[in-house]
């Protein structure tokens, strides 16, 4: 599909079911008569309205998904079974991967080559995998020992509310809900206000798969229809992608039931630089890792360490990426970057760049919005020197264009800045000496460590530790992280 770029600004993917919500398999009429306007990031202006979820509806989700997992097939079959129909939900999703790579530009500003590498690459591989993997896991095993015989099984845990964010609505697909279906769970997704677009031609594919009524449910709701999902007794589990700070007030609101949470949040993902690389080699994938996406990944190498020794080198070349990087229209097929996704990006961006330079921080590269882009969410891609990791943008998420440089006084040195964060997402080791790269990698406290690489496999079990989150997504563990674990005591004696 050749990138063309919109006319007049009008929406030219056909988005089905605009005045409708998705509850319980199906299109139904919206209960409120409430409206959401679908922004365009580059330009402002408003290029759909559609309709709002409420309250009621996401009681009308929660009480289908409560009614198909308690009463309906969905748990009670096998596990191939489950897999027949999220195969055929797959094949409609990659029926769709180019309306789905048209309508994230439109809803969120992300270039069509973006799009394609995290869609229709990274997506299609991680569902994939999920369903391939799902029927050969070990569902239930007999255990013996000197004193019983028990039958350990994996069951479904019950309804999940997957909360998903703006940045991989359709990754999220492969790494939460063929999951959680795959397992014999109910789920009701909640899409971010910002995937109004996407999120009605995910849902459309999961129509046409059709899954027993109650089984699937979503809705791209703001934030009192999301609270009201969050602290809904109907549902069991809450797996969320997010921020930190949404996260706490999730936990807040699901303690009382006790609902099982998992949590993949953000991070503030250091890249070691060792001594004996050549710069030029790294910045291949080092610049890419660092402010691809416009930084909205929760995996941006936000923090490049660097020796003392070779700093103001490394600074010049990464100063001279960054500025070589052309951030411009979306659908301009030259446009390496396009806007943040909504307005609110840009001002955390500026608020915490003025409060860096406050504090002491340097701009070696951009800093500003680009010239000649007046209207749109833009800012140029923008390194730090001078930066010390006290300073509170080497400590916080911008999820924006920020990527800062940290000097180092040794490899022992360059660790402890690494592990000094409240997050522990994923981390990059750059060293031409192979095994001093993975001693380097084995001391950072993170989910994740890429070797001379940057980002991670979502293949296999992805996750944080500290305030990056709580469980697993991705892989066998992401599979089963759905499940509860239940024994049947076949024969022996009582203890207890």
């Amino acid at each position: 599909m050749s990138i063309t770029a919109p006319t007049e600004n009008e929406l030219d993917v056909a988005v089905p079911e605009l005045d409708k919500v998705f509850v319980a398999g199906d299109w139904v009429t919206p209960a409120s008569i409430e409206t959401i306007d679908v922004v365009m990031p580059s330009t402002e202006k408003v290029v759909a309205t559609v309709a709002a979820p409420s309250a009621a509806d996401a009681d009308a989700a929660v009480a289908a998904a409560r009614s198909a997992f308690d009463e309906g097939p969905w748990p009670r079959m096998t596990v191939e079974e489950r897999a027949r129909i999220c195969r055929i939900f797959a094949d409609e999703l990659e029926s769709r991967l180019d309306a789905l790579n048209r309508a994230w530009m439109f809803e969120s500003g992300y270039t069509q080559a973006h799009g394609e590498m995290i869609n229709s690459g990274a997506g299609s591989a991680i569902w994939g995998h999920a369903i391939e993997v799902a029927p050969t896991l070990k569902w239930e095993e007999i255990r013996k020992n000197a004193d019983s015989e028990v039958l350990v099984q994996h069951q479904p845990i019950g309804t999940v509310l997957a909360i998903l964010t703006y940045n991989g609505p359709v990754p999220l697909m492969g790494m939460k809900v063929i999951p959680a279906l795959l397992a014999g769970c109910t789920v009701v997704v909640k899409f971010a206000p910002e995937s109004q677009l996407t999120s009605r031609l995910i849902m459309d594919a999961a129509r046409a798969a059709g899954f027993p009524r109650g089984v699937i449910s979503g809705l791209a709701a703001e934030l009192a229809t999301s609270q009201h999902l969050v602290q809904h007794e109907g549902i069991d589990m809450v797996h969320m992608t997010g921020g930190t700070a949404v996260a706490m007030e999730v936990v807040r609101q699901t303690s009382h039931r006790l609902a099982r949470t998992v949590l993949e949040l953000g991070g503030k993902s250091p890249a070691i630089i060792a001594d004996d690389v050549d710069i030029d080699e790294v910045l291949g994938t080092l610049v890419p890792g660092a402010i691809g996406g416009c930084g909205q990944v929760c995996v941006a190498l936000s923090r490049i360490l660097v020796s003392r020794r070779r700093y103001d080198e490394v600074v010049v070349k990464l100063a001279d990426a960054f500025n070589a990087i052309k951030v411009g229209d979306p659908f301009d097929p030259n446009t390496d970057l396009g806007p943040l996704a909504n307005k609110r990006s840009v001002e955390r961006t500026e608020r915490m760049l003025a409060k860096a330079v406050e504090q002491g921080a340097v701009v070696a590269a951009g800093g500003c919005r680009p010239k000649g882009l007046d209207r749109g969410y833009y800012f140029a891609p923008t390194l730090l020197r001078d930066v010390t990791n006290d300073m509170e943008i080497a400590q916080e998420e911008v999820f924006g264009p920020i990527t800062v440089v940290i000097a180092y006084d040794d490899l022992d040195d360059a660790i402890r800045i690494a592990n000094d964060s409240k997050f522990g997402l994923a981390a990059s080791v750059y060293a031409k000496d192979s095994d001093q790269a993975l001693a380097i990698a084995r001391r950072i406290r993170s989910g994740g460590v890429a070797l001379n690489l940057a980002g991670c496999s979502l293949t296999e079990p992805f996750g944080g530790v500290k305030q990056s989150g709580w469980g697993r997504e991705c892989g066998a563990e992401g599979i089963l992280e759905f499940t509860e674990i239940k024994q049947i005591l076949l024969s022996g004696a009582y203890s207890g």
